[in-house]
């Protein structure tokens, strides 16, 4: 047997050294190494083959991200998935931390929103609506990783620390949508809900441009929303059945679309994909009628992004796989909210998102569970991302960004 095992090694191997040497060979490593264990192997061998759902695409085949373009901010703070506003200004949402200026404890918060003046190279950070130093109190908690500027509108997307009426923190729960008519100073919730007993949980909004604007003919006259597939219909962060906050397997995301100018709604003004007509446009229907657009059987994570990039008329997913907090992010892209999906990338254990980072100095653990490009800094085939990790108030707990270039056929 180590006769054949050796001529094959030589074989694939091109080693071009004689059968004997090979044996030779062979036979001293095998007295010197430990035995190997087989279950780690199989484990380690299915790991890295673990395929992307969708082929790779022929539109962007990547992303070169340039480090030296690091920054953090707001410290203890995660999060902000942000919108560009008609006034000009990003506004998103950050959870558990002071937001800009404030630690993991300083002006501490469950849900607070911060507002991003100036550009790229010059901008500054403030606390609209809770937080250190805040310009308004935050008068309810949760968590948000879905808001977008419409009209003079701001909308956001909401799940609960603790539900009402319960004893632990299950942000899975419900999802209840909440409104600003004053550039993110107050907030005020909608009387409906969804809920994850009809399959829907922690949802975010399709981003465009300015105050939503750019948005393709194919795709105008509507608000796109996408909400995640939780793993169970009463699945539970916190408490004796707690799970989490887990990649939901298997992996499914729905899609609904409102009038565009028919947001804060009702319930029942929200429309559903729910699969593709003979001749490939897609169908709309209830609640009750939606089908999947994106499915991956390693999973989807507990939050995800989406906005539209105008230079390659893309809009592109964000969104985890395998284990939650630990880099293993997709990004996806599409001609349409709905599909059909490429890969552009997908990291894994081996290598996880930002596991090599020349030219950046900020301290790092692979904890990662969110990132989202931002509308207002794309330039071109550059782009500018936010990301965020789970770092208990250090590293990448925080407001990261950093700029890179779209990798395109020339």
């Amino acid at each position: 047997m180590l006769s054949n095992i050796s001529h094959a090694f030589c074989r694939n191997g091109r080693i071009l050294y004689s059968l004997t040497a090979c044996v030779t060979l062979l036979t001293c490593l095998s007295c010197a190494l430990p035995a190997v264990d087989k279950s780690r192997l199989q484990k380690s061998v299915s790991t890295q083959k673990m395929p992307a759902p969708y082929p790779d695409s022929q539109r962007i085949s990547g992303l070169n991200l340039d480090w030296s373009t690091h920054q953090r901010h707001a410290q203890g703070s995660d999060n902000f998935q942000m919108t560009w506003a008609e006034d000009n200004n990003l506004y998103g949402a950050w959870g558990d931390g002071g937001g800009f200026g404030g630690t993991n404890n300083k002006g501490r918060v469950s849900l607070g929103v911060a507002r991003i003046e100036g550009d790229l190279e010059n901008y500054q950070g403030y606390n609209v609506w809770g937080g250190f130093e805040a310009e308004n109190p935050a008068t309810f908690p949760g968590k948000s990783w879905g808001m977008i500027g419409a009209g003079t509108h701001l909308f956001m997307w909401t799940v609960p620390g603790k539900p009402v009426g319960e004893h632990h923190i299950n942000p899975y729960r419900y999802i209840e949508l909440a409104t600003s008519q004053d550039q993110g100073k107050t907030w005020h919730k909608s009387d409906w809900q969804f809920t994850s007993q009809e399959n829907l949980t922690i949802p975010t909004f399709l981003n465009f441009g300015r105050d939503n604007a750019g948005v393709p003919s194919r795709m105008q006259g509507y608000i796109y929303s996408y909400f995640i597939h939780p793993e169970q219909r009463d699945i539970q962060q916190a408490g004796p059945d707690g799970r989490g906050l887990i990649v939901h397997k298997p992996g499914r995301l729905y899609l609904a679309r409102i009038a565009d100018t028919g947001l804060p709604g009702k319930k029942s003004d929200f429309e559903f994909f729910s699969g593709l007509g003979a001749d490939g446009t897609p169908r709309w229907g209830t609640l009750r009628e939606k089908q999947p657009v994106f499915e991956d059987a390693n999973g989807v994570g507990w939050c995800l992004s989406a906005s539209y990039h105008p230079a390659t008329d893309r809009v592109l997913l964000a969104t985890e796989h395998d284990i939650s907090h630990q880099g293993q992010l997709g990004v996806f892209e599409s001609p349409n909210p709905w599909g059909p999906w490429s890969t552009v990338e997908y990291y894994s254990r081996e290598a996880p998102f930002g596991a090599v980072r020349p030219g950046s100095r900020l301290a790092w653990n692979n904890n990662l569970f969110y990132l989202s490009f931002i509308t207002k800094w794309f330039d071109g085939n550059h782009f500018t991302i936010s990301f965020t990790g789970g770092g208990k108030g250090k590293d990448n707990d925080s407001f990261n960004i950093v700029s890179g270039r779209f990798i395109t056929p020339e």
